[in-house]
C-alpha cells in the first residue's frame, strides 16, 4: 500500500479522555497505520489538510445492521456508505434483531449471527468497518454455543429482546457469553419494539454485561432514580442519539461527579423507529459537549477511545502504531466560529473535508455534513477511493 503524508494540520485530537488538542502539523500513514506524527517528506501521496483539525474516525458502538448497506426498518439503501460522510469509521451491530422474520430458536440466532460476522468481514460500504454477527440470546442456547460460535469468529451478544421474563434471568447466558470472550450488551428502558419487554434497572443489576446499551432510553429511559444505580453495574454506560437527551445529560453529569467519564460511550441506536441518521453519531458528540458543559476533546474521546477500548479495537487513538481511520474537520461555513472544536462546544456540527480509513481516503468533503470552511486537497486522486 502506498504511503501518505498529511501536511497543514491544524492540530490534532488523540481521542484519549482528558488528552488536550495537540499542536500536531502533519501525519506519516504506512501500510494502512499512522507510522509518525509528522510528514515524512517523501511518501508516494500527499493530503493537504487546509489547517483542518484531525480527530479519530467516529465509532459507533450501536447500530442495528441487517445485510449489505440496507435497513428493513426505515426501507433505505446506502445508510452505512452515507454514515461515513458523517465521519463514522467503524460500527458495532447491537444484532440483526430487525432482520424480517428473524429466528428465535438456538439454531437459527446462531445461523443469524454467523452469517452476519461472514458477510461484514468481507464486506465494507464506504470502507466503513463494521462489526457484524451479535447474537441475539435466547432461552435454549447453551454454554456450548458460545465456544462453537467464538471459534468462528463471533464475539458479540445482545440480549433484551430474546424470550426472557424478566430479561434478569438471561444472567447464566450473559456469563457463558463473557467466559467464551464475547462483549455482551444489554438493552435498557422501556420496550423498542413489538414482542420484546422492557429491562429495568434490577435487569441491569442483574445482567452485568460489558456495555449498558442506550442506558438513556431506546428510546424510553429509566425513571430518574433508577440513574445513578447504572454506576453499580460494570459495564460501560452507552449514551445514543435515539434515545432520551434529558436522561443522557443526567447521566454525564453523575459521570462526572464520579470521576467515571471513562465509562461513558457515545453511538447512535439508528436505524431505529427514529430514523437513519448519517450525522447521529457528530450531532450527539456535538450536543453533549454543548448542553452537558464538556470539553470537545473529552466528548469526542467518548465516541472514539472510549468506545474503542470496550470493543477490545485498535482504532479510536490517532497515535503512532494505530490504524489510520481518522476525520479531517473544519468550522462549518457561516459558523461564528472559526474553529472546530469551539463549534462543538458550542453545538454546531462542524464540516468534514476529509474521511479516512486504513489510510485511504474515502471522503472528500462531506456530502452530509456543512460545508467546511476550508478545503482538504489530495495530490494524488487515484487514491480516493470512495
Amino acid at each position: 500500500m502506498p504511503s501518505l503524508d498529511i501536511i497543514n494540520l491544524g492540530g490534532l485530537v488523540s481521542g484519549g479522555l482528558g488528552d488536550e488538542r495537540r499542536d500536531v502539523e502533519g501525519l506519516t500513514i504506512e501500510d494502512g497505520a499512522i507510522t509518525a506524527l509528522e510528514p515524512s517528506g517523501d511518501a508516494d501521496a500527499r493530503l493537504d489538510a487546509g489547517g483542518a483539525v484531525a480527530l479519530p474516525g467516529l465509532i459507533d458502538s450501536h447500530v442495528h445492521v441487517v445485510f449489505g448497506d440496507w435497513t428493513p426498518r426505515q426501507s433505505a439503501l446506502g445508510w452505512i456508505e452515507s454514515s461515513m460522510h458523517g465521519g463514522v469509521t467503524m460500527m458495532m451491530s447491537a444484532s440483526e434483531v430487525h432482520l424480517p422474520g428473524r429466528p428465535r430458536d438456538r439454531a437459527g440466532v446462531k445461523a443469524l449471527a454467523l452469517a452476519a460476522q461472514r458477510a461484514f468481514d468481507a464486506f465494507r460500504p464506504g470502507g466503513v468497518k463494521v462489526l457484524g454477527g451479535a447474537l441475539i440470546l435466547e432461552p435454549g442456547l447453551e454454554e456450548s454455543d458460545f465456544a462453537e460460535l467464538a471459534t468462528e469468529g463471533v464475539w458479540l451478544a445482545k440480549v433484551g429482546f430474546g424470550d426472557f421474563s424478566p430479561q434478569g434471568d438471561a444472567a447464566p447466558l450473559v456469563r457463558a457469553a463473557q467466559q467464551a470472550g464475547f462483549v455482551v450488551m444489554n438493552h435498557t428502558g422501556g420496550a423498542s419494539i413489538p414482542d420484546s419487554s422492557p429491562v429495568t434497572i434490577e435487569d441491569v443489576l442483574a445482567l452485568g454485561c460489558d456495555i449498558i446499551g442506550h442506558a438513556n432510553g431506546g428510546t424510553t429511559a429509566l425513571p430518574d432514580a433508577d440513574l445513578p444505580r447504572l454506576f453499580e453495574a460494570p459495564g460501560a454506560i452507552q449514551l445514543v442519539q435515539a434515545g432520551n437527551l434529558r436522561s443522557s445529560l443526567r447521566i454525564l453529569e453523575l459521570a462526572a461527579e464520579r470521576d467515571a467519564l471513562d465509562r461513558v460511550l457515545i453511538a447512535t441506536d439508528t436505524p431505529t423507529g427514529t430514523g437513519v441518521m448519517p450525522l447521529g453519531m457528530i450531532k450527539t458528540v456535538c450536543e453533549l459537549s454543548s448542553l452537558g458543559g464538556l470539553s470537545a476533546t473529552d466528548t469526542i474521546a467518548m465516541a472514539t477511545g472510549n468506545n474503542a477500548r470496550v470493543l477490545r479495537r485498535d482504532e479510536g487513538l490517532l497515535e503512532a502504531g494505530r490504524p489510520a481511520d481518522l476525520v479531517l474537520a473544519f468550522a462549518p461555513l457561516g459558523s461564528a466560529f472559526d474553529d472546530p472544536l469551539a463549534c462543538i462546544e458550542h453545538g454546531d456540527i462542524p464540516g468534514i473535508g476529509a474521511v479516512l480509513v486504513d489510510g485511504e481516503v474515502r471522503a472528500l468533503r462531506s456530502r452530509n455534513t456543512p460545508a467546511p470552511d476550508g478545503r482538504c486537497e489530495l495530490h494524488d486522486p487515484e487514491r480516493v477511493t470512495a
